[in-house]
């Protein structure tokens, strides 16, 4: 038995299709075509009216499509108004429970296209006074969808829809961004070990690294941004596979234009809308630098846990925030679960790109019938890095204190810091000093004052730390 999320009598209505009547709930804005859907594919349960921003688009490119019609003299006032008042319901977050589709469908969208236009439908009736079902008078098909096609209507309520969740996403990367260049200003004098290839290479500050975290973030918020300006570009008008026929001269202009105006975004009408009715390159190129934002997300979230590894038999050069204990055995153990959690989203992202690229691929001749998982792959991404983001920059990042002890000890200690006598004794000279500090354990500063080839003024100069991160000419 079907579960509602809107109070039902258990009254129905009949309503007919192509393959039949079927009786469906009396309260329901959604009609046969749609519960069909519900019967069909019970796959995922991620339900479209989950994602408020879709329902939305769906009224922002309905109500384009209404006035557009309107514009063109085919739409009465009284029905137009009707649909508009129904569309700006869905803009304001309303009747997302009327949403009771499965993401993933086959159809190419059909199924989602028709929610929409049979909730927009009804809703318009009831506020005309009329009966649901009553669609002599406000017909989903000949008055919501008209000039349309599921093959416009769908791609570009989708795309509207990925936009609006971007924009979420983008605000989790900047106020990660922010976090990290916190972090970059509190350790700026924290002298630590640099290394490469997990091996002791040259001084830095801790401060540097996380300055590097954070043009990571800032640098791929850049990418991802502009990929995501392409969702913008719609085919309205298109109609079925690009030809634009149903639909009046002008129509796919002028609806254009007030999909622009209600939304207040750059959006513009394809050039080729036969290859834009099949295209979904957007989605592959959004997605891929997503990938790549997950990529670094994840490779910090390693450096994460690789400088807060121990706490005593590690690098323990951070602490991270202790949150919760870290095993059923052993006792005293504390995890670094937030980055641990963060990686493994980072993987689902760096999967979910394998979908996307099949999927896109698949596309034959003027459509691609794949587009439900490409949306329903990319909106997952979306909001599990927007959640993980978020988490771990509340749950970790602003928590993260430095063990500046640590860090300076290791500092002091690491063969590395023979790099910054190499411009004043010679590679020689310092290879000689490395080798011995590794075989007898000793100091790269004693063994360099012992050889006499620096006065320890001159050395303690040198080794200054402000001297050692940065591009440097000590005068000895």
């Amino acid at each position: 038995m079907i579960e509602y999320k809107f109070k039902t009598s258990g009254k129905t209505r009949s309503e007919h299709d192509l393959l039949g009547d079927k009786e469906v709930p009396a309260e329901a804005l959604f009609g046969v075509q749609t519960l069909r859907c519900i019967e069909n594919f019970d796959i995922s349960r991620n339900l479209l009216g989950d994602h408020p921003e879709f329902v939305k688009a769906f009224g922002i490119v309905k109500m384009g499509a209404i006035l557009a019609n309107h514009d063109l003299g085919l739409v009465s006032d009284e029905i137009t108004d009707a649909v508009v008042a129904a569309c700006k319901e869905l803009m304001e977050g309303k009747h997302t429970e009327h949403f009771p589709i499965d993401m993933i469908q086959g159809g190419a969208g059909t199924s989602a296209n028709m929610n929409a236009n049979e909730v927009i439908a009804n809703r318009a009736l009831e506020i005309l006074g009329k009966k649901h079902g009553d669609y002599q008078f406000i017909h989903p098909n000949d008055h919501i969808n008209m000039a349309q096609s599921t093959n416009d209507a769908y791609p570009t309520a989708m795309h509207l829809g990925l936009y609006m969740i971007h924009q979420d996403l983008m605000a989790a990367l900047k106020a990660l961004a922010k976090a990290f260049r916190a972090k970059q200003r509190s350790f700026a004098n924290v002298i630590k070990m640099g290394r490469t290839q997990l091996q002791d290479a040259v001084p830095m500050t801790l401060g540097q690294t996380f300055g590097a975290f954070a043009t990571a973030v800032e640098t791929e918020m850049k990418r991802l941004d502009a990929a995501a300006q392409e969702f913008l570009v719609i085919n309205m008008g298109a109609t079925a596979i690009g030809t634009g026929i149903t639909a009046e001269p002008g129509y796919a202009e002028a609806c254009t234009k007030h999909i622009k105006k209600i939304s207040g975004w750059k959006i513009s009408l394809a050039k080729d809308l036969v290859e834009a009715t099949n295209d979904t390159s957007c989605m592959v190129c959004y997605h891929a630098e997503l990938k790549n934002i997950a990529i670094r997300i994840s490779k910090i979230c390693n450096d994460l846990r690789l400088l807060a590894s121990g706490p005593r038999t590690g690098l323990a050069e951070i602490n991270l925030p202790p949150k919760q204990p870290g095993s059923s055995i052993m006792p005293g153990k504390v995890n670094p679960v937030i980055p641990e959690v963060t990686n493994q989203v980072c993987f689902k992202v760096i999967g979910n790109d394998t979908c996307i690229t099949m999927a896109s691929e698949a596309a034959q001749l003027e459509l691609n019938v794949m587009e439900p998982v490409l949306v329903e792959s990319i909106v997952e991404s979306q909001t599990w890095m927007k959640n993980a983001l978020n988490t771990l920059r509340i749950e970790c990042i602003d928590g993260i204190t430095a063990n500046k002890k640590r860090c300076k000890d290791l500092a002091e200690h690491s063969i590395g810091i023979v790099t910054a006598l190499k411009p004043y004794i010679g590679y020689a000279k310092c290879t000689e000093v490395a080798k011995e500090a590794l075989v007898t354990g000793g100091s790269v500063y004693q063994l360099v004052l012992e050889k006499k080839y620096l006065t320890k003024q001159q050395l303690d100069k040198i080794l200054d730390p402000k001297n050692m991160v940065k591009p440097t000419k000590v005068e000895l």
